[in-house]
């Protein structure tokens, strides 16, 4: 996956430096056990070997071979452009592409997220009658990041890896941290256990968790955030799942209510980011003879005047069919609701459908309706979407469409892991990782001291590289070592991801996606070794052509 890609270039830089440590002219061998690797011997013979020294002097070696090691590091940065593959995927054999709207076909300016957090705040204050003094609160947009979990019982705010474990350091009550000891006590360690996570969909359905998929959840997560701090600093006793369930409800009103779709038809310039890459993508694939298709849960006025702005009055001729308002991911379960056609004037007609026709638009209906009317099955189809779980898994997992995942945070990562800054930082944090692992056979106690200073540094660098990202909760894609829950089930649900639909821009209609074979825990370490010889495309390569 991209964001590991030069955090594995890291990897086999800093093993590699760790490798060349047993070349130094101060590291003669007396023999090799079981145990562990060569003692040193930096002293006279019968004497104690100086330990202290000895470590010091390996941790510098290191150091100089990972700083030799950076400048070829640099030379393979990754193309913020590039699309992704998790799984092995040729556009040759898609005859159909399939979108969604939001946050697929059209982005939202950073005023969305204010406008969604200041509807709800005070959709609480008017309707749920919450405290007037929480309109203080402004929205930050650098609070939250996408795929954390909420547990709605303890109203805390987290990020959890791919095997349930919560990352200590990013665990927040209200706007503050809470401290790991405390963690550690509130879940009994830091796993949170199967029956506690949140449902297929990531949503608590009784459970005690919720995990936030949806971009537009980032301003849900930031209100939560803020009704909790306030009535925390002013010691108000509340009950956290009616908290949640307020915030939620207000969320979602702003939606339901229209308050979101008439700010934006009103003011379409200001909170839609205007690209003419949109229409080029769709044109492309219009020009070589490829089917289109649109499902969106948003409104059909809304649609029509957003695919206006961004493609053009006949965005319409584009596109074979046209679905609003489809209760994603209900859409792709219920056999029951049949389309209605809707008119220019955005009546629901009662005709009974038999085909779906192009330049018409249809609301609600369902997958198998759709697939009986259209015979768009299987691997020929490959649909784009934001949401993992509403938009993606369920055409993988039950219908065997192939799936694009469109993920923008991506873009902003991507150009921060090609910064110097960054390489360096995740190079030596590697190598640091190595040594310690190498050297912890030693276990006198002034080794132990050498090795637990170590341990701090590794400690720092990783708060270091967390903030790099976000300040609270770092990369989207990966917890201090391991992948994200949100990567876990990217990784599942998408063939392949990009930031933007622009992305297909750079690729040919006939393209082959190969994902890259990255080493196993159990493979030849030397794999990680190996210079990304075949990574494609990189940034430079990209810039070349």
């Amino acid at each position: 996956m991209a964001t590991a890609a030069v955090t594995a270039a890291a990897r086999g830089a800093g093993a590699r430096a760790v490798t060349a440590l047993r070349d130094g002219c101060r590291t003669a061998v007396r023999g090799r056990s079981p145990a562990g690797p060569a003692r040193p011997l930096c002293t006279a013979p019968g004497t104690a070997p100086d330990m202290k020294r000895y470590l010091w002097e390996r941790y510098r070696e290191a150091k100089r071979s990972t700083e030799e090691l950076v400048p070829s590091i640099m030379n393979n940065l990754l193309n913020p452009d590039a699309i992704f593959s998790n799984n092995e995927m040729s556009l040759s054999d898609i005859e159909i592409y399939g979108f969604d709207y939001d946050y697929t076909l059209v982005f939202y300016s950073k005023h969305l997220h204010t406008l969604i957090f200041n509807a709800a705040r005070d959709l609480l204050i008017n309707e749920h009658r919450y405290p007037v003094e929480i309109r203080k609160y402004e929205y930050d947009p650098n609070f939250a990041i996408r795929g954390l979990h909420y547990d709605v019982q303890r109203a805390v705010l987290m990020k959890i890896d791919a095997f349930h474990y919560i990352q200590l350091g990013t665990v927040y009550r209200g706007l503050s941290v809470v401290p790991d000891e405390e963690v550690i006590e509130m879940y009994e360690g830091s796993h949170v256990p199967l029956e506690q996570m949140s449902d297929f969909y990531g949503k608590s359905s009784g459970n005690t968790m919720k995990q936030f998929m949806d971009i537009f959840s980032l301003p849900e997560m930031t209100l939560l955030s803020c009704v909790n701090e306030y009535f925390l600093k002013n010691n108000i006793d509340y009950e956290p799942v009616h908290l949640y369930k307020d915030v939620k409800d207000s969320i979602r009103d702003v939606h339901t209510k229209g308050i979101m779709y008439r700010a934006i038809e009103a003011d379409i310039e200001k909170y839609i980011c205007y690209a003419e890459q949109t229409r080029a993508v769709l044109a492309k694939l219009a020009d070589h003879g490829k089917k289109m298709f649109l499902i969106t849960n948003s409104p059909s006025s809304f649609v029509d005047k957003g695919m206006r702005y961004i493609v053009g009055k006949d965005w319409r001729d584009l596109f074979d069919v046209v679905i609003v308002q489809a209760e994603k991911p209900n859409f792709f379960n219920d056999k029951r609701r049949p389309f209605r056609k809707v008119n220019e004037k955005g009546v629901l007609l009662w005709d009974k459908i038999y085909k779906l026709q192009k330049g018409q638009i249809y609301k609600q209906g369902n997958l198998y309706e759709f697939l009986k009317l259209t015979g768009w099955r299987g691997s020929k189809v490959l649909y784009f979407g934001d949401h993992i779980y509403s938009d993606l898994a369920d055409l993988t997992l039950k219908h065997g469409w192939r799936t694009g995942a469109i993920i923008p945070e991506l873009r902003s990562e991507l150009k921060i892991m090609n910064t110097e800054q960054y390489i360096q930082t995740m190079t030596w944090l590697q190598t640091l990782t190595g040594l310690l692992e190498q050297m912890q056979v030693h276990r006198d106690a002034e080794s132990q001291l050498v090795l637990q200073e170590w341990k701090k540094e590794r400690k720092e660098m990783r708060e270091m590289t967390k903030g790099f990202f976000n300040a609270q909760f770092g990369s989207l894609f990966r917890t201090d070592q391991n992948p994200t829950y949100f990567l876990r089930r990217l990784s599942r649900f998408a063939d392949i991801y990009m930031a933007s639909l622009s992305c297909l821009l750079n690729y040919d209609v006939s393209h082959t996606f190969y994902p890259r074979r990255t080493p196993l825990q159990h493979e030849l370490p030397a794999w990680s070794d190996q210079p990304p010889a075949a990574r494609l495309p990189l940034l430079q390569e990209a810039q070349a052509k």
